[in-house]
Order: C-alpha cells, then sequence, then structure tokens
C-alpha cells in the first residue's frame, strides 16, 4: 500500500463506526451494514488520484455511497420478508454491560437512541424510500438534495418520503430509552416475579399495552405470532414456567442489547421434565417504569455474532 493508500485508509477508518451506524439503521442487519461499508472502502481506493480529488468531503461522500447500496439492500430484502416465517426482528447487536470486559468495537454504534429494537421495528413498518430519508435527514442531517441523489427523485418526492415516515414513527410512539440502571431494576423485578409464579406482580410490572414478539426464522421455536396486553403477555409467561421450568426468554446472562438491557441465552439439551431449549437473545423495552415491550431473538442465523 503506497503512503497515498494508507493515509486514505486511515482517514476511511476515522468514519467506519459512522457508517456502520448509518447502514445497520437503514437495513437492520449486521451483516449488510457491514458489507455496505466494505463495497463504501472499496469504491473510494478504487477512484483514481483526480477522482479522489474531487471528493470535497469525505465523511459525506461516503456516506452517501453506503446508502446507496444500503437502499439496494432494503429492496431485495423486502421481496425476501414476504416469505419469511413469522414476525422479522432486527439482527441484535449484543455487547457487554458496562464495566465488563471485552467492550465490542459496535458499542459506539448502539448508543445512539434510534438503534435500540423498539426504534428499529418501526423503521421496519416503512417503506425503503421512507427509511431511507427520514433516516439520513432526521437522524444524520444530510441535506433533501443529497437524499434526492441517493433515492434517484426529485427533492420535493425525498421530502415527502421523510415526513410520511415522520408521521408514522410519531403515531408509533417508540418509548425512548430509559436509564440502565432504571432498566435493570424492572427487569431483574420482573424476572423474579415470573419465575416465583407472582401474578399480580408479574401484570402490575407489565405496560397494560405491552408486546412479546418472538423471531424464530420458521429455524426455532418462539411466540408464533406478537402477544399484546398484560393479562394475556403473563399468562404466555408464567405457561412458559410450567413448560420448561424457566422462562426461556428470561433465564440468561445479562447484555446489552441495542444498547438496552437483554439477556443472552445459551441452548440447553432439555432433562426427563422439560424440552430442550435453543440459544436465544432478548431484549427488553421499558416505558414508565413497567416493561413495554419482549423481543425474543431466536433464529439461528441472527444468532451467528453473539458470544453465549
Amino acid at each position: 500500500m503506497s503512503v497515498t493508500d494508507d493515509l486514505l485508509a486511515r482517514r476511511f477508518t476515522e468514519h467506519r463506526a459512522h457508517l456502520l451506524g448509518v447502514a445497520y439503521r437503514l437495513t437492520g442487519t449486521l451483516a449488510d451494514a457491514e458489507d455496505a461499508v466494505q463495497e463504501a472502502w472499496l469504491r473510494l481506493s478504487g477512484l483514481d488520484p483526480a477522482a479522489r480529488a474531487e471528493i470535497r468531503e469525505l465523511r459525506g461522500w461516503l456516506t452517501t455511497v453506503v446508502s446507496r447500496i444500503a437502499l439496494d439492500r432494503l429492496r431485495s430484502a423486502a421481496a425476501q420478508r414476504e416469505r419469511y416465517v413469522g414476525p422479522w426482528l432486527p439482527e441484535p447487536v449484543v455487547t457487554p454491560l458496562p464495566g465488563q470486559p471485552g467492550e465490542d468495537p459496535l458499542d459506539a454504534v448502539v448508543r445512539d437512541d434510534g438503534v435500540r429494537l423498539a426504534a428499529l421495528v418501526v423503521l421496519d413498518r416503512l417503506t425503503p424510500e421512507q427509511r431511507v430519508a427520514f433516516v439520513l435527514h432526521d437522524a444524520f442531517g444530510l441535506p433533501f438534495a443529497e437524499i434526492a441523489e441517493v433515492l434517484g427523485c426529485e427533492v420535493a418526492t425525498a421530502r415527502q418520503y421523510a415526513s410520511r415516515a415522520r408521521r408514522a414513527v410519531a403515531d408509533a410512539d417508540p418509548p425512548s430509552r430509559q436509564s440502565l440502571r432504571d432498566q435493570r431494576a424492572v427487569v431483574e423485578e420482573f424476572i423474579a416475579a415470573v419465575n416465583a409464579g407472582d401474578v399480580p406482580a408479574v401484570v402490575r410490572l407489565l405496560h397494560p399495552d405491552v408486546a412479546v414478539v418472538g423471531d424464530g426464522g420458521g429455524k426455532a421455536k418462539t411466540a408464533l405470532r406478537p402477544l399484546h396486553g398484560a393479562d394475556k403477555v403473563a399468562r404466555f409467561l408464567l405457561g412458559l414456567v410450567r413448560k420448561y421450568g424457566v422462562v426461556p426468554h428470561l433465564a440468561g446472562r445479562p447484555v446489552l442489547v441495542n444498547g438496552d438491557i437483554g439477556l443472552a441465552l445459551p441452548g440447553t439439551p432439555g432433562d426427563g421434565e422439560h424440552p430442550p431449549l435453543t440459544s436465544r437473545v432478548t431484549a427488553f423495552t421499558v416505558r414508565d417504569g413497567r416493561i413495554a415491550a419482549i423481543y425474543d431473538i431466536a433464529n439461528p442465523d441472527k444468532l451467528t455474532r453473539v458470544r453465549f
């Protein structure tokens, strides 16, 4: 690598975390995000010196390239989702709790409030064009002229995409991220109540509009359809206690899942009384001091990066 190429690589590395954050927020999968960032590097490094000199602002240029690649992935994924078995959830980014060794390089990405699972689930309901326009403008401040270039449309159309997405996100009203201390206190109390079979305490700790969403992709057992409401979710969880001896969603090692409190549960072989359990990652969303959502990700294809 020449001195010029080495300098270019160092400059690219300075923006890598930002680019991963953009691509992951757009696609919801780490593999697609990393592929988009790698492709952006290949395109940059493949430019001749004259073309490189024309790049006025490297971060903006790279963001545009990554966004175009991510848009292509989103459009392809839309057709694949139609064949997906059960609900689809983003690939989780699992990192250690604060103070634990082995922090993941993606830790900087998940500090962003917009990559928590509750927010990404809402983004997944948007069209690819709406998602790109909304994320690039509202999260990263790109001008609509540049967004229109990414989308291949008029500036006014890009504004409309972002506006419609903004209304959809506001209507969905995803909870804002609570402090980790508050999250952990609620989750620990909730797990204790469920495993003790304390029905009144379980219901009290569940938000009235709580939802349980499982993603097994047809390859692992979890809730086949989303469950809504405190009473229904409480009955579901307490039924799992009777079946498994513990709640599979609630028996793991505490971790951060997209920056929020969650659990990583390794698979178990089962015994004469209880069936086996597959590995899974479970994330919680806390609103007003109660559990507002439980996301159970059991599809093994989305857990290849998780160290159980």
